[in-house]
């Protein structure tokens, strides 16, 4: 049964009605943004890591006694409030804390050599100031600001400004989703994680430009004499790309896959997991948003348009008419007599 199933889907002999069921898709967006939303209000924004917000780091071998716990609590006794630990790698400990004196960060060394048994000059730290984040996080804005109006110009002039509205609204819809996972699930924010947000852009505009760019072939076909609608044209363009795009994403998203849930887990990876995460989420997302969220706006738009109006008029009146011709041809069924209609009433 899946057999045949997956090989008419390749074939595109399946036309599933996306655009038809656009309320249905409009609905679950909603809701992943309004969660996604609510998540960076709870939390007040992202969990910025240090390079963005500035900090002392502390790097030191770990020990048999050394667990997350016990470093959190031997800096947070040294006086240090905002503590971050993290595996760095198979055999360190990075610990991310506020900005810190001079004579602070060497209280903390201390602290660390004294209950974990490390010498003092093997606890490396380092302080970084807010303004290097503050300065890559304005160019990230600019540069998104930048894209944006680039792919704006190329997809109206490769396409139509219709697509590239759509394309736009996909795109974003993306990032606050991805920015939403991260918000709920805590993970700090580091320039891998914005490089991941960068690599998103592309990959969502990437998939919504092949399915645009079979709506285009189709519809451009359609005439005064169509026997489709623009509605039914999309979907049956969104027939043909439906197992490309699934086949990419998955190509695309089980080495992220197992980035994420294998060298961040065995590997201690931190850095990987900044990025596969951004990766994945958005990979996931983006997959979702260019068949059921680009082309349902896409399709809304173009409706408005008179010519697309006239066009389903007509095909709705030629649907009408042989419905009514096909009713017309069909033999009219002899009506039968009740059982006992004809029969005499019994005499008295």
């Amino acid at each position: 049964m899946m057999p045949g199933v997956i090989g008419r889907l390749y074939r595109g002999d399946i036309n599933i009605d996306f655009v038809g069921k656009r309320k249905i898709w409009y609905g679950l967006s909603a809701f992943l943004l309004i969660v996604s939303i609510a998540g960076l209000i709870i939390n007040q924004g992202l969990n910025l890591g240090v390079e963005f917000r500035g900090g002392s780091v502390f790097d030191f071998a770990r020990t048999p006694t050394s667990t997350v716990e016990t470093v959190r609590a031997t800096v947070g006794d040294a006086g240090v409030h905002q503590i971050i630990v993290q595996e760095a790698g198979t055999a360190n400990w990075r610990v991310t804390t506020e900005s810190l004196s001079t004579a602070e960060v060497t209280k903390v060394q201390k602290a660390i050599s004294t209950e974990f048994g490390v010498a003092e000059n093997q606890v490396s730290s380092q302080v970084i100031g807010a303004t290097w984040g503050g300065e890559v996080s304005e160019k990230a804005v600019y540069g998104l600001i930048v894209f944006m109006i680039a792919i704006m110009a190329y997809l109206t002039f490769a396409f139509e400004w219709q697509m590239a509205l759509a394309a736009i609204v996909a795109l974003l819809h993306d990032l606050v989703i991805t920015a939403g996972v991260y918000a709920w699930s805590g993970f700090e924010v580091t320039p891998a994680t914005m490089l991941g947000f960068l690599t998103i852009l592309g990959y969502s505009l990437y998939d919504a430009v092949v399915v645009f760019d079979m709506i285009k072939e189709v519809t451009g076909k359609l005439g005064t004499s169509a026997k489709m609608t623009y509605t039914q044209a999309a979907n049956n363009a969104l027939s043909h790309t439906l197992i490309r795009s699934l086949n990419t994403s998955l190509v695309a998203i089980l080495p992220v896959a197992a980035i994420l849930f294998i060298g961040t887990t065995l590997l201690g990876a931190g850095t990987l997991k900044d990025l596969s995460l951004a990766l994945f989420v958005g990979m996931l997302v983006g997959t979702y948003s260019s068949i059921c969220v680009a082309t349902p706006i896409l399709v809304s738009l173009k409706e408005r348009e008179p010519q697309w109006q006239a066009l389903a008029r007509r095909v709705a009146q030629r649907e009408a008419s042989e419905a009514k011709q096909a009713t017309a041809k069909s033999p009219a069924k002899a009506k039968k007599e009740p059982v006992g209609a004809a029969k005499d009433k019994p005499k008295k």
